[in-house]
């Protein structure tokens, strides 16, 4: 059985981790979420994100946006190479349900795998 856990091993900590993959991301983007991701040498996938309060003002939107790019992660982590994911929210994301940002969830998700394994 495969654990879909999302353990501290998985997350991206500190400055230094983050630093790495702004450096020359691989780049999936759409109008309002943007993932960057670099290949690391760990044997599976890392998750960072960047959700700014200039994109969602209240502190309970950010923190809905952030659940649902956990547990988006958390669900398809297995699919992914060894990569170091950056999701970085923008503005108007706020505006969309959770399923509109499952759904655009995805089709980045598949977009990055495309690109960094090909």
């Amino acid at each position: 059985m495969i654990n879909k856990s999302f353990p501290r091993e998985l997350r991206l900590l500190t400055p230094e981790h983050f630093k790495t993959v702004f450096a020359d991301p691989v780049r999936s983007a759409s109008p309002h979420i943007t993932i960057l991701a670099k290949t690391n040498n760990l044997g599976h996938a890392r998750l960072g994100l960047a959700v700014p309060k200039k994109a969602i003002k209240l502190a309970v939107g950010r923190n809905r946006v952030k659940r649902i790019f956990r547990e988006s992660f958390r669900l398809r982590q297995h699919e992914f190479p060894n990569i170091d994911i950056v999701v970085i929210a923008k503005s108007g994301i706020s505006n969309l349900d959770n399923a509109e940002i499952n759904a655009l969830l995805e089709k980045l998700w598949r977009k990055l795998c495309r690109r960094c394994n090909g």
